[in-house]
């Protein structure tokens, strides 16, 4: 939240599977010739190993070290490692001597495991939805933790997102707004999922749309169209849906979030053709819809499989909603599909 306020649009570059650098990747200010590297992975990863300290610790993430170890990037390094010591301080939770440029290093490169079906591995995007940082809109710090393949817990941290439901008014924290912002969802495998605000308040149960009427339903999809098809997804809502309501466009896995306690009802997710999806993009998202009451599920029906490293399964599209909409959402999309493969 910090480094979001004092964000320059000129020291944004670009990654070479087109999402952009931000200066948050390396702390406050960025050099363009490194590679993105999320400052707030220094810190969720020292957190955790710091309360798991007597069990074996697993953690995947996009990050590592390396060029924060040449030369070129020691500035950059001695940035993060101001940032991340300022975090801790504020936070007040973690009475420890001021962390070395060493210790970030290594807490970064904690996050190197590959996951998998054997078992536990923390699942981490540091910084969800970089875009929408970029322009004051909607991001997330995602957290799941995987046991022999499947989630089982999962943490949603929204600092952008109103308290308040978005619903249909698809509005942007960039706009103003007297809404009070800044939401933490949680869930347990087996008990449920929970909301409350990131300054501490009392925490409440929370639950997805009961719509049964597709025409009724609103549905989130990306705002970006990089690797989600917004004129398929359109298709399908209005055309075989009847959808009457505009998409709720919003980056970041704050859409789970949003389902989960009934903003909207639908959130289609459909990759163009040959791109994987990345476990740290959805893990946390899905459990949180889950335990909410909601269904995450492939086009084939089944729920999404965490156990087979760093990837989704290619062309996996991603369909989320409630029990009641499920049978008739994945009909329209399988019909939409094979329409788009077979034109008449």
């Amino acid at each position: 939240m910090k480094v979001q306020k004092v964000l320059l649009q000129s020291d944004v570059h670009s990654k070479s599977d087109k999402t952009p650098v931000t200066v948050a990747d390396y702390g406050l200010f960025s050099n363009s010739t490194l590679h993105t590297l999320l400052s707030s992975q220094a810190i969720v990863s020292f957190v955790l190993v710091k309360e798991l300290s007597t069990e074996p610790f697993s953690l995947v993430a996009e990050e590592d070290s390396g060029d924060l170890r040449m030369e070129s990037g020691q500035e950059t390094l001695h940035r993060i490692t101001k940032l991340v010591n300022d975090t801790l301080v504020i936070e007040e939770s973690y009475t420890v001597a001021t962390l070395s440029s060493e210790d970030v290093l290594y807490a970064i490169d904690s996050g190197k495991s590959e996951g998998g079906s054997s078992g536990r591995h923390w699942v981490l995007d540091p910084i969800d939805g970089t875009k929408g940082f970029l322009r004051g809109d909607q991001y997330a710090i995602a957290l799941a933790l995987l046991d022999e393949g499947r989630v089982v817990l999962g943490v949603l941290a929204c600092p952008n997102l109103p308290l308040a439901s978005i619903g249909t008014n698809n509005k942007h924290s960039s706009e103003p707004s007297n809404e009070k912002v800044g939401c933490l969802f949680f869930a347990k495998v087996g008990e449920g999922t929970f909301m409350h605000s990131l300054d501490g308040s009392s925490p409440i149960k929370v639950h997805v749309s009961d719509i049964e009427n597709p025409e009724e339903a609103s549905f989130f999809e990306s705002f970006e169209a990089a690797h989600t098809s917004h004129d398929l997804s359109s298709a399908i809502a209005k055309v075989k849906l009847g959808v009457k309501a505009p998409p709720i466009r919003i980056d970041s896995q704050a859409k789970y979030g949003a389902l989960s306690r009934g903003d909207g009802a639908i959130y289609l997710r459909l990759p163009r053709k040959g791109y994987r999806e990345k476990i740290w993009d959805h893990a946390a998202g899905s459990i949180v819809v889950t335990e909410a009451g909601g269904v995450v599920t492939d086009v084939a029906g089944n729920p999404l499989d965490f156990s087979k490293g760093e990837h989704l399964d290619r062309d996996t599209i991603i369909i989320v909603t409630n029990r009641k909409l499920m049978p008739s959402l994945l009909k329209a999309v399988r019909e939409s599909i094979q329409e788009k493969v077979s034109p008449m």
